[in-house]
């Protein structure tokens, strides 16, 4: 038998644990160019909140998955294969070849790093920061969210391709410390203690020129505050609004953008996945000489995967939040 985890109801605000339901199915069989995948790892993502919106009830919700192959009638898929796909929130998947790729067991990459900081959240940091923002030797850069899956990749990433200065923010004392201690931040700013707008200056008192945002609302604010003349905003999330009934309201010193002749650009990463293989070909020497981790927390078992999301939500987890079926 398999395991798939359904939504079967809608959230107002913050969803809850009773809006899902795990439901045994019989292992699904593969036809004729298909694939039956064994998931291994599923991916836990800010985005699958706002697909709790408008998605299917009924079903299991798409999302990043990492799996083996363990019985084939696809030409090139074969049994043993570790595959990416995306159908998440279940325990087996049948995948086409068009819609899978595999992925190779490299020494010294954990598998899970094809979820992490070589994924979906590490290709969004990379984009952001060198095709969007456009991120230049001795700049300095802010990220917010800085302590989960994208931010994560990102201050790492923003140190390899040359910032001369890193500031995060995040939700706890300890997450800042992780911030500095193991990712290569110059400054985290710890959120909750207050006066934000504050303490990003003091931590830029010669402005940012780069603003990676997954938060929205204050935190663009204090970055637009702090921002460089022709400075670069890529706005990748806003996980801040996610859960509220209502956005909050526009930035009150949005018009400074017009004054500081800056940029501020929202981006897609799946319009973007071209660009997979530049990220691989930069990151795997450095991930396998140890000077880039791939950050996780992993919650074990698939009867995990409501409560990772939760917590995922609520910022219970340091990098990338990641179910191990």
């Amino acid at each position: 038998m398999a395991v798939v985890v359904h939504q079967v109801a809608r959230p107002q605000g913050w969803p809850s644990a009773d809006q899902f339901v795990y439901v045994e199915v019989p292992t699904p069989v593969p036809g004729p160019g298909e694939a039956l995948v064994e998931n291994l790892y599923l991916s836990v993502d800010p985005y699958m909140r706002e697909l709790m919106d408008f998605a299917g009830l009924g079903v299991p919700m798409e999302g990043r998955s990492l799996g083996r192959v363990v019985d084939s009638r696809a030409p090139g898929l074969a049994v043993g294969d570790v595959v990416l796909h995306r159908q998440g929130w279940r325990s087996h998947a049948v995948v086409r070849p068009q819609d899978a790729r595999v992925v190779p067991e490299e020494p010294g990459v954990p598998l899970t790093a094809y979820l992490s900081v070589l994924g979906g959240t590490g290709l969004s940091a990379y984009v952001g920061l060198k095709h969007v923002a456009r991120l230049a030797p001795g700049e300095t850069v802010f990220v917010s969210a800085a302590a989960g899956g994208v931010g994560s990749a990102a201050g790492q990433l923003a140190r390899l391709l040359g910032a001369g200065r890193v500031i995060g923010s995040t939700g706890s004392a300890a997450k800042a410390a992780h911030l500095t201690d193991r990712l290569g931040y110059d400054v985290a700013i710890d959120y909750t203690a207050g006066d934000l707008p504050g303490r990003l200056a003091a931590a830029a008192p010669d402005g940012i020129d780069v603003y990676l945002d997954n938060v929205g609302g204050d935190h663009l604010e204090a970055a637009i505050g702090v921002l460089r003349e022709r400075g670069r905003i890529a706005w990748c999330g806003a996980v801040g609004q996610y859960n509220s009934a209502a956005p909050p309201p526009a930035p009150r010193n949005l018009y400074d953008i017009v004054g500081k002749q800056a940029r501020l650009e929202g981006f897609l990463v799946r319009e973007h996945r071209h660009l997979q293989p530049e990220l691989e070909e930069f990151l795997l020497p450095h991930l396998r000489s140890g000077r880039v981790v791939a950050d996780v927390t992993i919650a074990e078992g698939l009867d995990g995967m409501v409560e990772a999301f939760l917590t995922m939500l609520r910022g219970g987890n340091t990098g990338k939040m990641i179910v191990k079926v």
